[in-house]
């Protein structure tokens, strides 16, 4: 099987300029290094971050990026850039994490040796401030039963550290816009459509898990959003009726319980 393969990544103006460095930085130093990189710029960018932008692209030909006029949102922004990959399998990565060395060999082993797998996830990292400071492991189950059930109450993927089928994704319907849960809805789909999944049992990326991130995460509008993603699932027949009011009243007690009371449940529950 080849190594060639797209990295995927989607950055707008709020972005620090350090970190998107950091971030394409730990693409570009892999054991495996990509065939393309493909960043959209989902609307202006600042001063900063296109200067970064520049600089990569003098010493990596192979980073691309694609601009769009006004900001779309992550699910449009990746989907414009899938029509840019030009490779089979292709990586995501988030422009303000930061990816470890082995990550991409160790996925593309994966799909060497089992080629019925669509979509390869690992475990996460995740820090405040410095890699070296890991405050907790997001792990997820390795097979493809295993990601099934779970996938009925929580996400069976991380998003930021998937490798993926271009094919399968986009024959799945790609990624809607769906804001705050564009890729949880994807996997869903591709799951009940009978695509094959798989997660390596080791952390392969450093997610940047902010105060901000668990403040999004809450509030009455994440809500009322996941609530009517739930009624999606059971429309679907992902899960039953039982399932679902169980995931109604967790997931809507979560999001609006305090701030500081969330960030622990996170932090002390559902992570170890």
């Amino acid at each position: 099987m080849t190594t060639k393969f797209s990295v995927l990544l989607s950055v707008y103006h709020r972005e620090r300029p350090d970190f998107l460095h950091a971030a394409l930085e730990s693409v570009f130093q892999q054991t495996i290094p990509p065939t393309e990189v493909v960043l959209v710029e989902d609307g202006p960018l600042t001063e900063a971050l296109n200067s970064v932008i520049t600089d990569f692209k003098k010493i990596h030909p192979e980073l691309k990026s694609i601009q769009l006029h006004t900001n779309q949102g992550l699910g449009r922004a990746l989907n414009e850039g899938l029509k840019h990959c030009h490779h089979e399998l292709v990586a995501r990565m988030d422009t303000d994490d930061i990816a470890k060395p082995y990550r991409f060999e160790r996925q593309l082993q994966v799909f060497r040796e089992h080629p019925e797998v669509d979509v390869c996830g690992a475990w996460l990292d995740e820090f405040s401030e410095d890699i070296k400071h890991i405050h907790s492991v997001k792990r997820l189950p390795e097979t493809h039963a295993e990601l099934y059930k779970y996938g009925q109450q929580r996400n069976p993927v991380n998003h930021p550290v998937v490798m993926f089928r271009r094919e399968a994704v986009l024959h799945n319907g790609s990624y809607r816009d769906y804001p705050l849960f564009e890729d949880y809805f994807l996997w869903v789909r591709m799951l009940t459509n009978g695509c094959h999944f798989y997660c390596l049992q080791e952390s392969l990326l450093y997610f940047r898990a902010s105060e901000y991130m668990f403040a999004r995460r809450g509030g009455w509008r994440y809500a009322l959003v996941e609530m009517r993603l739930q009624f999606l699932f059971y429309g679907l027949r992902y899960i039953n009726f039982c399932t679902f009011l169980k995931n109604i009243f967790i997931r809507f007690t979560a999001r609006i319980m305090p701030h500081r009371m969330r960030v622990w449940l996170y932090k002390k529950k559902l992570r170890k």
